[in-house]
């Protein structure tokens, strides 16, 4: 067994015995990895609070074999996140941020770039600037980029022919994006969308520009929480138990 060290956040922690836990951490280095914690339960863990939920910690574990629970060995605390106590909607949008990391994700596919945005997401979580649903619009995004879902904007993902300039604009989760005239008749589950909101959405995935997608409008986010809960239900094939919470 070899012992690794990586950066983590605590995704979800459930106990295991009288004195053990398992934890899910999302790691920088190696992605998504469960781990046994032994003693994680005792008030004096040697772990002390470096295992609560979205904690981000130095952890020390060693590799077991496929199929097994990686064991814990050290776990350190680095950065808890305070705004998260005192604002609810920033609480949930944290719960939501760690329920698509760790429901969503493979075991060990490592994602940097995503392990960063979702880093500065809880960072500013509860901030004005940008306020919290912009954020999580904004981590969604880089989500299905990371993951190879990021939607077709520029043409039509159904024929993949350019959507006509005037022509309503129609997203479809199925589809994977926006959908012309066409291809619009034969599929079910569309949401129209609008062209300040599909401006916006330009905006949320141009990575090169980062200020660009801190200037959309109320009107437009609350448009694009609707059709991001159409799509990321669609993709994860059920609905997340903590987007209730996140308002429209």
């Amino acid at each position: 067994m070899s012992a690794e060290k990586a950066t983590a956040l605590v995704l979800r922690t459930v106990d295991f015995s009288e004195t053990s836990k398992i934890a899910t951490l999302w790691t920088r280095e190696f992605g998504k990895v469960r781990v046994l914690a032994k003693g994680g339960r005792r008030l004096r863990s040697n772990f002390e609070s470096a295992l609560d939920l979205l904690t981000l910690g130095s952890m020390v574990f060693l590799r077991k074999s496929s199929g097994s629970l990686d064991l814990l060995t050290e776990a350190r605390v680095l950065e808890r996140f305070p705004r998260l106590r005192s604002d609810l909607a920033a609480l949930y949008a944290a719960y939501y941020v760690a329920e698509l990391l760790g429901d969503w994700t493979e075991d060990y596919d490592p994602h940097p770039n995503l392990f960063d945005e979702a880093l500065d997401t809880l960072r500013t979580l509860g901030s004005t600037d940008p306020p919290t649903p912009l954020r999580l619009l904004r981590f969604e995004t880089v989500l299905f980029r990371e993951l190879g879902y990021t939607p077709r904007l520029a043409e039509c993902a159904g024929c993949r022919r350019p959507i006509p300039a005037g022509d309503t604009l129609t997203f479809s989760a199925a589809a994977g994006g926006v959908v012309c005239g066409e291809c619009r008749v034969s599929r079910r589950g569309l949401a129209t969308l609008s062209r300040a909101a599909w401006q916006a959405l330009h905006a949320l995935e141009d990575a090169g520009n980062t200020g660009a997608w801190r200037q959309i409008g109320t009107a437009e986010q609350k448009e694009l929480r609707r059709l991001f809960n159409q799509y990321v239900s669609y993709l994860l094939g059920r609905r997340p138990r903590t987007m209730p919470y996140l308002g429209s």
